[in-house]
């Protein structure tokens, strides 16, 4: 147990209020730092795959979690050009005890949240760390006010641009994929079949469910030369993605129509961090291992850190033991979702006799053997990192 131990969690996000709860559940004193002035999320949908929803499960979240949003039933791949189905793959039937789940990422955040505070955590907002340094001396934390603070434990939860990473490993530049994506939910109709849609087509694709809460979420990636910015707070013209997605079919039309001023991001790859840990500091998440979101597995790898880092620190007795045995069971399994991840990307936009050969292929095995095309991924939803 952890029975007293004072730990400071840098972001509020997913990965951060996970091991929250996690490490207040065994024991700690846990302190949330966060720079919003409120716990919430910029974002839309996300979907949750077994491996994850096992750990919010494990947290004891799950009845508020099951609560949240559909279940999934089923995963389609579709031309986009001309709406008909190119595979299909029924969840409720191949997987019936697997929970695949989709919901509004603000609503997990705030699941995430009641629960590291019903455990005792201290969430403090307004807390933006510019700056970690760390040496022969407790992690020291300053903020953008220029207030200094020490740690006896630091987790850096802090996202794609975490100064704890950067601390660890130094500055790396991201390569920018040369791909953008857009983000926006939709009103929907309650009762809408809960199946994830890829309507794929050369040089883009766009994945839509429902969101449950009359809502549906939509994510949209275009191949682009022009450089955009990587932030999750930039704003796009609707008239720009509606022109980018015109030659799609009537169904994808109509969403578009309805999406306003949508979130508009750039594509970054980020190598895996090389260091996750050191002088009394450890990173989780997207500050260890930013991934592209064709596997939909951000916020499960999160969840995953969260659960086992938390667990190794009540197990031994030395954080450098525990945290060693944290990177060395985690870090090759996340490489290889990330690298998943950038072939995915691929997949979905092939062009010309590649996408006519792709797409034959994915036909027949989606009639023949729909069970060899879901467990190609079997190695990442079947993992419970909740069981010793």
């Amino acid at each position: 147990m952890l029975i007293g131990r004072r730990i400071t969690v840098i972001g509020a996000g997913i990965g951060g209020l996970a091991v929250a709860r996690a490490l207040a559940l065994r024991g700690a004193e846990v302190t949330v730092l966060e720079q919003a002035e409120a716990i919430r999320e910029v974002g839309a949908g996300i979907q949750i795959s077994p491996n994850g929803a096992r750990v919010l499960h494990a947290l004891g979240l799950g009845d508020e979690f099951s609560a949240a949003g559909p279940r999934c039933a089923a995963v389609q791949l579709i031309d986009g050009e001309t709406g008909s189905q190119v595979a299909r793959l029924d969840m409720a039937r191949l997987r019936p005890a697997e929970e695949y789940r989709f919901l509004h990422r603000a609503r997990l955040i705030a699941i995430l949240a009641e629960g590291a505070r019903d455990a005792g955590v201290q969430i403090r907002l307004l807390q933006k760390i510019a700056k970690v340094e760390l040496g022969d001396h407790p992690p020291r934390l300053t903020t953008e006010q220029g207030a200094v603070t020490e740690a006896d434990l630091l987790i850096g939860a802090d996202g794609l641009h975490s100064p704890t990473r950067a601390a660890l490993n130094g500055a790396v530049a991201p390569f920018f994929t040369h791909q953008i994506a857009w983000r926006a939910v939709i009103p929907s109709e309650d009762g809408e079949a809960p199946v994830a849609q890829v309507f794929m087509g050369a040089g883009k694709h766009l994945v839509s469910y429902p969101l449950g809460h009359r809502k549906r979420n939509i994510v949209a990636v275009e191949e682009r030369r022009q450089w955009v910015e990587e932030s999750w707070s930039l704003r796009d013209d609707d008239l720009t993605l509606r022109a980018a997605f015109a030659d799609f079919c009537p169904q994808v039309q109509g969403w578009l129509a309805q999406a306003e001023r949508p979130w508009l991001w750039g594509l970054f790859r980020h190598p895996v961090a090389e260091r996750w840990h050191g002088n009394g500091a450890v990173i989780l998440g997207d500050a260890a291992h930013p991934t592209l979101p064709f596997m939909a597995q951000g916020a499960s790898m999160a969840l995953e850190d969260a659960w086992v880092l938390a667990a190794l620190l009540a197990l031994h007795d030395e954080d450098a033991e525990a945290l060693a045995a944290y990177q060395a069971q985690r870090a090759g399994r996340c490489a290889a979702i990330v690298e998943a991840a950038n072939r995915n990307a691929r997949n979905y936009h092939l062009s010309g006799a590649q996408r006519a050969v792709g797409h034959l292929g994915l036909r027949m095995i989606s009639r023949l053997a729909p069970e060899k095309l879901l467990g190609r991924f079997d190695w990442i939803y079947q993992q419970d990192v909740t069981r010793p």
